[in-house]
């Protein structure tokens, strides 16, 4: 009896994400100079990861 695909591991462990993490999201947009001293982690704007 064969195992359902969905269910099998992935092989793409090291896929690209596009969904990032508060502390990542928060990273991003100081890198960008975005980010105001002071500013609240909750709420962030949404942001696309760098390619």
């Amino acid at each position: 009896m064969s195992q359902h695909p969905t269910l099998k591991k992935s092989s793409s462990v090291g896929a690209k994400r596009n969904v990032l993490k508060r502390f990542e999201r928060v990273k991003l947009i100081q890198s960008r100079g975005e980010w105001k001293k002071g500013q609240s982690a909750v709420g962030l704007p949404k942001t696309k990861p760098d390619a």
